[in-house]
């Protein structure tokens, strides 16, 4: 395992078969079956068991016990691996259920190196960004993706940046990047603005202590057309600014360890 795995925890193209599967639930007893999923992270709990958090499609981010996963039979020791596609059965109504099952899908390739160090960065963005039993099947579909294009490895930094937004705007906190809010109307690519973070552009003022970045940058990011170096650039410091927002000053521990390896 990797070192960062011990502060939350590989992935071509997902099969059309292994993709969203309708779970099937039981509400006498409250058992989903059958569910998509992902480990997100785990820690251990007592002394046999693990305490998961998974990130699923139909049920958003869920908290699991694994009972007796560490020990040496247990069916569930070497499936419950971060980036790997799994289908997931739980039961029961309280914070943490109790996981009853969980199956390797596969068809997706392994993160390595820098792609893996990225994969920790998702996961870590979505446990500290996402709420417990929050649906977003969208981000769930983008998730995958962003692990696929990882895993090809496509630029890391723009892989990234389509991904912070794309959570942002999944959550409700991310603005419309098209529009400016004091003028009401679509920007200026010429102009320069600064990206409130709980309203969205406005022009850029003399004195603002927030990132100024172009009109263009703006709306290239809401195209996700990241072929510009001023696009590349402007975006990451603006989404850097507008996660730190929205995570209240928490620290990301997988984004410094990527800032310092390859300025991501």
């Amino acid at each position: 395992m990797s070192i960062i795995d011990a502060d939350l925890a590989p992935p071509a193209q997902l099969p059309p078969a292994a993709a969203p599967r309708r779970a099937r639930q039981t509400p006498r007893d409250n058992r989903v079956s059958g569910q998509p999923g992902f480990v997100l992270h785990s820690y251990p709990y007592k002394e046999t068991s693990l305490i998961v958090d998974m990130f699923t499609r139909e049920h958003g981010r869920v908290g699991l016990v694994a009972k007796g996963a560490k020990r040496p039979h247990s069916k569930l020791r070497g499936v419950l691996q971060t980036f790997q596609p799994l289908s997931t059965s739980w039961s029961g109504k309280s914070e943490l259920r109790t996981l009853i099952d969980a199956e390797w899908v596969g068809g997706m390739l392994p993160l390595e190196k820098t792609a893996l160090l990225c994969g920790f960065y998702l996961n870590e963005l979505l446990v500290k960004l996402l709420a417990r039993d929050d649906p977003h099947p969208a981000l769930f579909d983008h998730y995958v993706a962003t692990l696929n294009e990882l895993a090809h490895n496509e630029p890391a930094q723009i892989v990234l940046r389509k991904f912070e937004l794309a959570l942002l705007k999944e959550t409700g906190v991310g603005a419309d990047l098209t529009r400016c809010t004091s003028k009401r109307g679509a920007l200026d690519p010429a102009g320069s603005y600064v990206v409130d973070p709980e309203r969205g552009p406005r022009p850029a003022r003399a004195g603002d202590n927030w990132p100024v970045v172009s009109g263009k940058t703006l709306l290239d990011m809401e195209h996700e057309d990241y072929a510009d170096a001023a696009t590349q650039a402007q975006s990451k410091q603006l989404m850097r600014f507008l996660l730190a927002h929205h995570l209240g000053g928490a620290p990301l521990n997988t984004r410094q360890i990527l800032i310092d390896l390859m300025q991501l």
